[in-house]
């Protein structure tokens, strides 16, 4: 396998990567920030935070994906005057979108934190995150161009910039704002404005550094481009046809998490729970489930970004052979990543709620256990998403995130307002959504490919060995605990045992062939340990 050949799953892991560091800082610098905020307060942080993801999605989150898939369509194509088109065209669609919606949560902030949510206390920190979406946008298109040149690092490094800049200032705002404000009547509202500060000051430090690397990248290549150039009216067209269905896929995917809060704040206002009573349950599952179960997702988020300009490429030179080897490798890449981190999850989920956050509540335990099998579920239904991208097929996208959506927001609200699980249908319901959105995906990919996953190898052994790994985790855990009674001497002891067993157990049993590892990030290496150490 030809490193060429393979180039797509390596930028693909090196964006991975760089997405675990920032959900890793992230969640570092969440610890703190929940822990200084309190349950109340990031449920406000929270509820903002989704409203302006919405907003975000609508006006440019598309960007990045578009504009790179247009590039990778023009130079496969061998037209690179058309590359400079599709920039322009996506800066000046970037500024536009970006900048409307920005206005939107800048004035509308009172009315959607109240009427939607029955969150008067989310305003504020909505307001203050609000600009974010215009530096984004143009940021997005930065970001696009240079995946579309296959080229993961502009954007992986932005990402951990902005990372670091958003988690000191998040930290250090959430804290002096509480502190600041404390004689207010509602200093969770002020404190959560203090972390989505930290998310504003964040994107301008990456957005700054991506002018840095551009303008390096133009001034080694000032040389004229020749060949033909299609007119900006066509090159505008083909980029918005490409951006509507992404907008419209990715909207109604990301939807769930907002109806959820919409929903809960309202059918449990209606049951009598106060504000701030609503906030603090919202604060356990967005701000400690959620949070902790989007770690691992991280991976297929980023496996998709960088799978997509390789589909398209593929595609367009009609090699449906390598379009359907490049689906198998990054779904199976990502099924082995995604089953055992669910698993360990759930079985050490209150190991991990009491050493990030000092939880020892049934209900933060229970949250993680019920809802761990969430991480396989989203890391799927996001690269079949990506897939349905790459060949053409965003509209299957768009109609499945809707249908599961729909099927959703019945089964939410059957378990929230007339079985009264609270909380717990909000995770239910958060895996039933990612889970039939996989299905339909499927689906569609078989018939419109001729594609079947291979399902021993990719998802029966990898579950059974992780379920293995699971039992053999959680009493390791234990007998540790009974020695040492320290729940950090536990985790210690029992993570890199269980990695060790699952290891071992994929490679034993030929889950992963010594092919399908060289063709991964730093195959070659892997396969001389296991050959060191006779298990190949």
């Amino acid at each position: 396998m030809s490193e060429k050949k393979d180039n797509y799953l390596v930028q693909g892991s090196i964006l991975a990567a760089a997405g675990i560091i920032v959900r890793l800082i992230g969640l570092l610098y969440k610890v703190p920030m929940t822990r200084i905020l309190g349950d109340e307060g990031i449920g406000y942080y929270n509820t903002a935070y989704e409203i302006y993801n919405i907003g975000l999605i609508l006006s440019s989150y598309s960007l990045p994906l578009a504009v790179s898939k247009q590039i990778a369509k023009s130079r496969s194509a061998k037209r690179p005057g058309d590359v400079k088109r599709v920039f322009d065209c996506g800066i000046a669609f970037g500024v536009i979108t970006g900048g409307v919606m920005t206005l939107i949560l800048l004035f509308g902030a009172d009315a959607l934190a109240s009427v939607l949510f029955k969150s008067p206390g989310s305003a504020l920190p909505l307001k203050v995150i609000a600009p974010t979406i215009l530096v984004f946008a143009v940021m997005g298109v930065i970001r696009g161009f240079f995946q579309g040149r296959g080229n993961m690092i502009p954007t992986s490094v932005s990402q951990i910039i902005e990372q670091i800049v958003n988690a000191g200032v998040s930290i250090w705002a959430s804290y002096t704002f509480m502190e600041r404000f404390a004689d207010k009547p509602n200093p969770g509202s002020y404190g959560a404005a203090g972390g989505t500060l930290g998310t504003f000051t964040g994107a301008l430090a990456a957005f700054a550094f991506l002018i840095f690397v551009m303008a390096l990248y133009k001034s080694s290549h000032k040389k004229k481009i020749g060949g033909k150039v299609s007119p900006y009216p066509e090159v505008a067209k083909a980029l918005i046809l490409t951006v509507i269905p992404i907008i419209l896929s990715q909207t109604v995917y990301q939807l769930s998490g907002t109806v959820d809060n919409s929903m809960f704040g309202i059918v449990m206002g209606g049951k009598g729970f106060g504000e701030k009573e609503r906030m603090a349950l919202l604060g356990v599952y967005s701000g400690k489930y959620r949070l902790l179960t989007n770690v691992p997702v991280a991976i297929a988020t980023s496996l998709g970004t960088s799978m997509i300009p390789s589909i398209v490429v593929s595609k367009t030179l009609k090699k449906n052979k390598d379009v359907r080897r490049k689906i198998y490798m990054t779904v199976k890449f990502n099924m082995l990543i995604a089953i055992p981190c669910a698993v360990g999850m759930g079985v050490l989920a209150s190991p991990i709620m009491m050493l990030l956050f000092k939880d020892s509540s049934d209900l933060a335990r229970n949250l993680m256990t019920l809802g761990a099998s969430a991480v396989v579920f989203f890391s799927l239904s996001t690269v079949t998403n990506a897939v349905l991208q790459g060949i053409d097929l965003m509209a299957k996208s768009v109609i499945h995130s809707a249908i599961s959506l729909a099927v959703h927001v019945v089964l939410v609200y059957l378990m929230i307002g007339v079985l009264d699980w609270g909380v717990y249908g909000l995770v239910v319901g958060n895996v039933t959504f990612a889970l039939v959105v996989c299905i339909l995906n499927w689906i569609s990919i078989g018939k419109a490919m001729h594609y079947k996953q291979e399902v021993m190898t990719t998802f029966v052994r990898p579950l059974l060995i992780s379920a293995i790994m699971g039992v053999a985790t959680f009493g390791i855990y234990h007998l540790t605990y009974l020695a040492v009674p320290s729940n950090v001497l536990g985790i210690l002891v029992s993570v890199p045992i269980a990695m060790v067993i699952y290891g071992t157990g994929i490679v034993i049993t030929g889950t992963v062939t010594e092919e399908e590892l060289l063709e991964m990030p730093m195959g070659g290496r892997l396969v001389r340990i296991c050959r060191k150490v006779h298990l190949m």
